[in-house]
């Protein structure tokens, strides 16, 4: 199987592509190319363990949408939401998913973000609490720090302040973050930094980059919507996702982070770069560059 150098990291990839609604193709695909797991999305418990039963480790699995149900400022939607993600954890646990993954949006775009905060608290702390006593170690719960669409961004753990915030108020053991470089770059965070405090619950991390475009970054700046845009698909006027190694992040540096903690989870390749993006053979090429690249890092 497919490794990184430093660190003898698994390499596995994310399911985001069309082709890979077909589990055999899928599993036939990752097999032969050396990729340790999968990362499945919200899949059905009998996909899932379809996948599984294909010869395939499970890596993280998203929880049930909407995510944004277990931010609820009602009590009574968040503890619903709860009960549904718990239902949907141990109906999967059995076929391997242990790491769950969850963009945490708040309920409410125009909320006051310390409220949203503090009921984002409430949610995650709850559904942490119910799912860490599952043989074998408990599921865990990994944090994307995608902000969200514009103009709100309303994703609540994002940015250091944010993921500090949500898993100190919580003081669940078993919340964490999916480690992915790439959304810190296009917000000007420090993945190296952001690392170094975050390593000891990095549940899960991401193999995907961000190349910051520096000519588009003087002519639009950061703020404002151009007046004629350009056609940057998974990115806007001054930045883009790219597979590992195209894009700013230093992946040597933070292997090196990860391994020097023991870090005993995988890197899945998510696959968003628009000179790859769009076909089955492209996207297939994608992977296989980014783990290429990452396997000799």
């Amino acid at each position: 199987m497919a490794k990184t150098t430093t660190g003898s990291i698994p390499i596995g990839i994310r399911c985001n592509c069309e082709w890979m609604s077909d589990i055999g193709d899928l599993a036939t695909f990752a097999k032969e190319n050396g990729f340790e797991c999968v990362d499945p999305g919200a899949w059905a418990p009998e996909q899932i363990k379809a996948l599984s039963d294909a010869g395939v480790a499970i890596g993280s699995v998203d929880l049930p949408e909407p995510w944004s149900e277990l931010a609820a400022a009602d009590s009574a939607r968040r503890i619903d939401a709860v009960d549904r993600c718990v239902d949907y954890v141990n109906s999967v646990y059995e076929y391997g998913a242990r790491v769950f993954f969850v963009c945490p949006f708040g309920d409410d775009a125009a909320e006051n973000r310390r409220a949203a905060m503090d009921h984002a608290i409430a949610g995650y702390g709850r559904l942490c609490e119910q799912i860490a006593g599952l043989p074998g170690g408990g599921a865990k719960i990994a944090l994307e720090g995608w902000p969200g669409p514009a103009p709100n961004f309303p994703v609540l753990a994002c940015t250091p302040e944010g993921c500090r915030t949500i898993i100190e108020g919580t003081g669940a053991a078993n919340l964490g973050v999916n480690f992915d470089p790439s959304h810190l770059i296009r917000m000007g965070v420090d993945p190296v930094r952001f690392l170094e405090e975050f390593v000891s619950v990095s549940f899960h991390v991401h193999g995907k980059d961000t190349e910051i475009l520096g000519e588009n970054l003087y002519e639009y700046g950061t703020l404002q919507t151009a007046v004629e845009p350009p056609s940057i698909s998974f990115g806007e006027t001054y930045w883009r996702y790219t597979i590992p190694g195209h894009g700013g992040t230093r992946w040597g540096k933070l292997l090196g982070i990860l391994a020097d903690a023991g870090y005993g989870g995988r890197i899945s390749i998510e696959l968003e770069d628009m000179n790859f993006n769009g076909t089955e053979e492209g996207e297939k090429r994608g992977f296989i560059a980014s783990r290429d690249f990452l396997a000799n890092v």
